[in-house]
């Protein structure tokens, strides 16, 4: 699917914050390099294992992997649980209510031509949410290396 081509409806701009408070906090959100992240990264370095950051989905100038695993063909994505719907944590907020739906109904669906778009050209996906713990990320990830590498089997953890 090309950059162009969204199964999605854009919500438009955004109608901006509700409060001054609600501005502040959500200007200080961290697109990369968020805690979430850095904690899995460190978590994978201790274990020994090398990584890109922030590295282009082929054929696409604005969609990034979290942790890409280059050889292996493996691309990690650590999602907040705000923005990307978690089931057990994410919320919708009060105030634009219509926007915030649609925006997160794109998110989703972006995440969704992401996985697929990576799959056509070979590579795995596996997504985990910002509340699970580093350690056990981090020994997922690991394991699925393995098993990709031809060293043994995979964990039961699967992209989408």
């Amino acid at each position: 699917m090309t950059e162009g081509t969204r199964p999605y409806v854009d919500p438009g701009p955004h109608p901006g914050a509700s409060s001054a408070a609600t501005a502040r906090r959500m200007s200080t959100v961290r697109r990369r390099d968020n805690g979430p992240e850095m904690a899995v990264r460190r978590a994978l370095r201790a274990r020994g294992v090398g990584y890109r950051v922030c590295f282009r989905v082929p054929g696409q100038r604005r969609r990034t992997i979290d942790i890409a695993f280059l050889r292996a063909r493996l691309a990690v994505y650590i999602d907040g649980c705000f923005w990307h719907g978690c089931p057990a944590h994410g919320h919708m907020p009060t105030a634009n209510r219509e926007w915030w739906t649609a925006k997160m109904a794109m998110n989703r669906a972006r995440d969704a031509a992401t996985n697929a778009q990576l799959a056509e050209l070979g590579w795995t996906v596996l997504r985990f949410w910002e509340h699970e713990s580093p350690e056990d990320v981090a020994d997922l990830v690991v394991a699925r290396l393995a098993h990709l590498r031809g060293q043994r089997q995979p964990p039961e953890r699967q992209g989408g």
